[in-house]
């Protein structure tokens, strides 16, 4: 973490860009059938193996309610990569969406849980004033520090490992957090994403300029109260390619951001009809997949051989589904993860670096627990 972000705000720097050369539509007119493959890119002839099929056994880690305010609805979710503070390395950082009234929107903690069965949370943080209607983090791999996205409190609060407020970022850009992603490319400086709910913008934090640049915006968004909220989130980064793949849930669709430390400042905007990308980055952007058996989905986690699983939170009840994709667009798997009431999945993460030691944890907010799935 940088020093100067433990004691100085963001400031917002205007980028000067050149206008000469932008795009314009990227990909051809029209909206492709639901529920098929919309983006240029072809796998190989062979379809891939699915990692999602292999995941037979499921297991639960623990309650992810906090043993001090006995908060519910568990929402974000990250895996420490580090040993540092209240976290040993391994272990699942968990932030609670609702208060122990179970009202939408009023959760304002976070919890440490160890990665094996039996595990009780440990309280990290809380506070009503900074983190209410947490929905996602992103913890960093040097040092832990927990980037928090909060939907109601609307900001992105700084935590060290410890559970010491560091920064808390508040005002514009940020329009209602609904994601967190964090990015550390091959080469280039370090960043979080960060995406909106209320106006549909991907925003990227420079960790080392202590810049904020909007990456992206028009993603739709339903404008709706907690509980019920669709829009860009779901974030995932996948540092060998540096692409930033968006979730999208009013979309039904999932996008990919290409070399994504790379778009500058407004240069980047999704199309009304959700299938095209304008701007002077329009080639960098492109749509991996829209429609069934999309429903809804707000989660996703990013497989070792760069596959997401996405989690739906609008199936019928009875089936909370997880729909394993390749980045180029192919459906591989689909399973029903919990039979009871729909909208169970929200945060997930995996960790692996093979089919055979891949572990999918995910929050079911149905049982107020964290579980797995493994081979």
């Amino acid at each position: 973490m940088n020093p100067r972000m433990r004691s100085l705000p963001f400031t917002l720097f205007v980028v000067m860009l050149t206008a000469a050369g932008c795009a314009g539509r990227n990909g051809a007119s029209g909206m492709p059938p639901a529920g098929t493959n919309v983006t240029a890119m072809s796998d190989s002839a062979t379809t891939p193996d699915s990692v999602l099929r292999r995941l037979k056994k499921k297991m639960v880690i623990g309650s992810t309610i906090d043993p001090k305010f006995g908060q519910l609805n568990p929402y974000g979710l990250d895996v420490a990569r580090s040993t540092a503070g209240k976290f040993t390395q391994g272990d699942l950082a968990v932030c609670n969406f609702n208060a122990k009234s179970n009202v939408q929107g009023t959760g304002f903690t976070i919890v440490a849980l160890h990665p094996v069965p039996g595990s009780t949370p440990t309280l990290v943080y809380a506070s009503k004033k900074v983190l209410e209607g947490c929905n996602a983090l992103a913890l960093s791999p040097s040092g832990d520090f927990i980037w928090a996205a909060d939907f109601v409190a609307n900001d992105n609060p700084i935590i060290d490992p410890t559970g010491k407020l560091v920064m808390n970022i508040k005002g514009k850009p940020l329009d209602r957090p609904f994601g967190q992603a964090f990015a550390q490319p091959k080469s280039g400086d370090t960043a979080f994403y960060e995406s909106n709910a209320g106006d549909g913008k991907i925003i990227r934090f420079d960790v080392v300029k202590n810049t904020e640049q909007v990456v992206a915006k028009g993603f739709k968004v339903n404008h709706g109260k907690p509980g019920s909220i669709l829009g860009p989130s779901g974030l995932q980064y996948d540092s060998k390619k540096d692409t930033l793949y968006v979730v999208d849930g009013a979309n039904n669709a999932v996008y990919a951001l290409v070399n994504v430390t790379q778009i500058p400042d407004d240069c980047l905007t999704l199309e009304n009809d959700a299938m095209h990308f304008t701007g002077c980055n329009a080639a960098s952007a492109r749509v991996v997949y829209s429609g069934k058996p999309l429903n809804g989905p707000i989660s996703s986690a990013l497989l070792y051989n760069g596959n997401l699983v996405i989690g739906n939170t609008l199936d019928p009840d009875g089936k909370n589904l997880m729909i394993e994709l390749t980045p180029s667009g192919k459906v591989l798997d689909v399973k029903n993860v919990d039979k009871g009431a729909a909208g169970s999945l929200f945060g997930m993460v995996a960790t692996g670096t093979t089919a055979a030691d891949t572990k999918l944890y995910f929050n079911d907010d149905n049982h107020n627990n964290l579980q797995v799935l493994q081979p």
